[in-house]
């Protein structure tokens, strides 16, 4: 059982910055692809971007390339998201999630455990 625990949401205006980051419990946390996605109200969850397990590889949804930077550090069991340059629409609660498999990593359904989420609002 892993448990994911995300924080540094909150409001931000439009074209501001804002990193969230996601700690994992348990000693596996090397041996997970790692995910963000992100839910915007009446909206289906959206891929954002995910890492490999050593952070060698990393993949991004098309309407956060350039902006966004996802990262992990093994040692503290904590992925990252760095937001720049937001926009009113990733205003979403985001989410982080552990694959333990070897599915396509930009795939919801590959991911095996999640966060609770933590709340993103950019006005404008």
């Amino acid at each position: 059982q892993v448990q994911l625990v995300e924080s540094g949401g909150g409001l931000v205006q439009a074209g501001g910055s804002l990193r969230l980051s996601c700690v994992a419990s348990g000693r596996t946390f090397s041996r997970y692809n790692m995910g963000w996605f992100r839910q915007a109200p009446g909206k289906e969850r959206e891929f954002v971007g995910a890492i490999s397990r050593s952070g060698g590889a990393t993949w991004y949804g098309n309407s956060v390339k350039g902006r966004f930077t996802i990262s992990r550090d093994n040692a503290k069991t904590t992925v990252y998201l760095q937001m720049n340059s937001l926009k009113p629409e990733d205003t979403a609660v985001y989410y982080c999630a552990a694959d333990v498999g070897y599915g396509s990593p930009i795939n919801r359904i590959e991911y095996d455990y999640w966060g609770q989420g933590t709340q993103v609002t950019v006005s404008s």
